[in-house]
């Protein structure tokens, strides 16, 4: 295997970086993207349930600012309950902008690696076949050593480029679609205390 790197020529490093890169945004995207700490299903009816039997208490709403995904939310949202509806719902969409944010965290250089490996291995297939062709014009076509260099610098480029570029493609699509289910459950769940603590439709 280290032998196949280095015959890959320099652009092999970069393309290390970019895996590595890869493998730790992927792993930390799993467990930052986690259902139960993004969005744990108990919360709603844990807060209904405080808000009906007249416990929901300042120290609770703090302790779910300090939480990160819906527990946040809805912090904001019981803070500005008592100013109307539409003042809930500003806090809340504010809220839930920074928890956006928060989820969408290295999904761009996710989608970023996905598009320049390929492009980097294709860079160090050309550089390989630059020197095929320069040692075809020096020495012919004897020197099979240093063609056969040039040609497997070219394709392990290409191969190794495509190895990056594929999963970290296939995990960005993954992760948006993650993000896009949890943001569609935070929204519903959010308007549900909207609604209760909306109840008399007062603005």
């Amino acid at each position: 295997m280290l032998e196949l790197f280095k015959s890959g020529g320099p652009f092999m490093w970069p393309l290390l970086l970019c895996s590595i890169l890869t493998l730790a945004i992927i792993l930390e995207r799993f467990w930052t993207l986690r259902g139960s700490r993004v969005a744990p299903r108990a919360l709603l009816s844990d807060v209904m349930t405080r808000l009906r039997e007249d416990r929901m208490t300042l120290d609770y709403i703090r302790s779910m600012q300090a939480q990160s995904g819906l527990s946040s939310i809805f912090a904001a949202g019981l803070l500005s309950s008592k100013h109307g509806r539409r003042a809930m719902k500003e806090s809340i969409q504010e809220a839930a902008n920074h928890v956006i944010h928060e989820l969408e965290r290295f999904m761009s250089t996710l989608g970023t690696i996905a598009v320049i490996s390929p492009l980097v291995g294709l860079l160090g297939t050309v550089v390989g076949m630059i020197k095929v062709f320069n040692v075809l014009m020096e020495q012919g076509a004897g020197n099979t050593q240093l063609l056969a260099g040039g040609i497997s610098e070219a394709l392990l480029t290409t191969a190794a480029g495509l190895l990056v570029a594929i999963p970290a493609l296939a995990f960005h699509r993954y992760f948006a679609r993650k993000i896009d289910e949890l943001v569609v459950n935070m929204e519903q769940q959010s308007t549900k205390l909207i609604d209760v603590l909306n109840a008399d439709g007062k603005e």
